[in-house]
């Protein structure tokens, strides 16, 4: 979970999280991909020049063009993230679009609860309940990065509440 977010206690009974989607390809490896399908496609659609079928080789250029464009959108779309903050008063949940577009969900941290689904193969759906409004976060996060986190959060809001009380 180290790549999809970042935690931090300032105070005692603080929790901020930073969730962000996971992107495998750097942007150097970008470069480089691109950069050998380029090459791939000239060095094909040349081949097709040669042998008369001409108009092949824009069809290759439209191809890559095509997957250059794919990655753009899947880099955009990785700006997205999400802020977890809970103090002893307060939890805010915040959602950030890659247009900039904010969604916020604040309430008592006595009154959340954090809820886990798990169905039998192994999905999860993580929510956050309070009062009556439920919120779905941390969808880009694989099946275990969600287990782990909902322990986190959970662990946080019980200190938060001023620990287990018997």
């Amino acid at each position: 979970m180290a790549d999809k977010s970042q935690q931090t206690q300032a105070e005692p009974g603080a929790f901020r999280a930073v969730l962000t989607p996971h992107r495998s390809l750097s942007p150097t490896g970008f470069v480089i991909l691109m950069v050998a399908l380029s090459a791939i496609s000239f060095v094909t659609g040349l081949a097709f020049y040669l042998a008369g079928a001409w108009p092949v080789m824009g069809f290759f250029g439209l191809d890559v063009a095509l997957i250059y464009f794919a990655f753009r959108l899947n880099y955009r779309s990785g700006r997205l993230y999400e802020t977890v903050e809970l103090t002893p008063a307060r939890f805010t949940w915040t959602r950030v679009h890659p247009s900039g577009r904010r969604e916020q969900f604040d309430c008592n941290p006595y009154w959340a609860r954090v809820n886990l689904r798990e169905w039998p193969d192994g999905r999860t759906d993580l929510r956050i309940v309070s009062q009556g409004r439920e919120l779905a976060f941390a969808r880009f996060l694989t099946d275990e990065e969600r287990r782990t986190f909902a322990s986190a959060l959970r662990g946080a809001l019980n200190d938060a509440r001023g620990g287990t009380r018997i």
